[in-house]
């Protein structure tokens, strides 16, 4: 089967090299060329073949010329002739161009391609990285979670313990608190009658009274008059903040005598192991008598 040099021309794979297709293109020139030369030589054939018959038809010494028409029309076939070999030249050039172009674009595109693996390969190692860190961290998570319980745990052992510790504490304070208060109500009324001249009618007592615990109560007179004796009793007082507090605990329990006993004359006390000389002031500008146990 003969196959024709366009028809290779135009089956060749881009991706070949270049001068094979330059020599496809040279063969389909070749084949123009001799297209060209056998039909001239077909033609010249044809025409002496005319010559001849006219020969015979004309006498000797008549020749053959060519005519203006005759001519006209040689020069056209030639220059259709050079006009298709023109063209064939300039869609060659084209087509090594447009060649040329798909070659390096497909470089371009290896070369993306290759620098996409690299950031896919990147990105991989990364994200193989981050779920490492991610198991490390969720250990590590765990382990805070074990040592938050047994903190936890601890500071509930401590809790209890130091709960523990105030209920002992409070137990020794009151026990401290109402040994010393025992004393004071031995040592109260000979105190009073002594220094201040309040002479004690009653014994005084811890009672309570409007639903106020009062830690010292009882009567005396001074002057032929009657005088309740309303009082508490502190380990140390001082200049501290609380001691705001001190004056208006006090307050609320001559208060509930009032509104039991009604407006009577109150003597208030504060009985403590030591008073400071700027608490004892602040009392006495109250009304307040502020004993301390050395003095009994």
């Amino acid at each position: 089967m003969k196959i024709h040099c366009l028809d290779v021309l135009l089956g060749l794979d881009t991706s070949l090299n270049m001068k094979y297709i330059f020599f496809a293109c040279l063969l389909f020139l070749l084949e123009k060329s001799c297209t060209i030369i056998k039909s001239h030589i077909m033609s010249t054939k044809n025409q002496q073949k005319i010559e001849k018959r006219k020969e015979k038809q004309i006498p000797g010494n008549v020749r053959f010329t060519i005519t203006p028409e005759l001519k006209r029309q040689i020069k056209k076939i030639i220059d259709e002739r050079i006009n298709e070999v023109h063209v064939t030249k300039e869609d060659f050039s084209e087509l090594k161009a447009i060649v040329s172009d798909i070659a390096i674009s497909l470089r371009e595109l290896a070369e993306a391609q290759k620098h996409t693996e690299l950031r896919v390969e990147e990105i991989s190692k990364t994200q193989n990285e981050l779920a490492e860190a991610q198991k490390r961290t969720e250990v590590r998570m765990g382990e805070l979670a074990e040592a938050q319980k047994r903190t936890e745990e601890e500071v509930r052992k401590l809790a209890i313990g130091l709960n523990d510790t105030r209920v002992h504490l409070g137990g020794l304070s009151r026990s401290f608190g109402y040994a010393f208060e025992n004393e004071a109500y031995r040592n109260l009324p000979k105190l009073l009658y002594d220094r201040y001249g309040y002479e004690v009618k009653e014994r005084v007592v811890r009672a309570e009274v409007g639903g106020k615990e009062i830690n010292f109560f009882g009567k005396a007179i001074k002057n032929g008059k009657e005088i309740y004796i309303v009082g508490e009793s502190k380990v140390r007082l001082d200049e501290g903040q609380w001691r705001s507090e001190v004056f208006e605990y006090l307050q609320e329990k001559i208060n509930a005598i009032r509104e039991v006993y009604g407006d009577v004359p109150i003597l208030p006390i504060l009985v403590t192991h030591f008073a400071t000389q700027g608490f004892i002031k602040e009392a006495t500008q109250k009304g307040i008598i502020v004993i301390q146990s050395y003095e009994w």
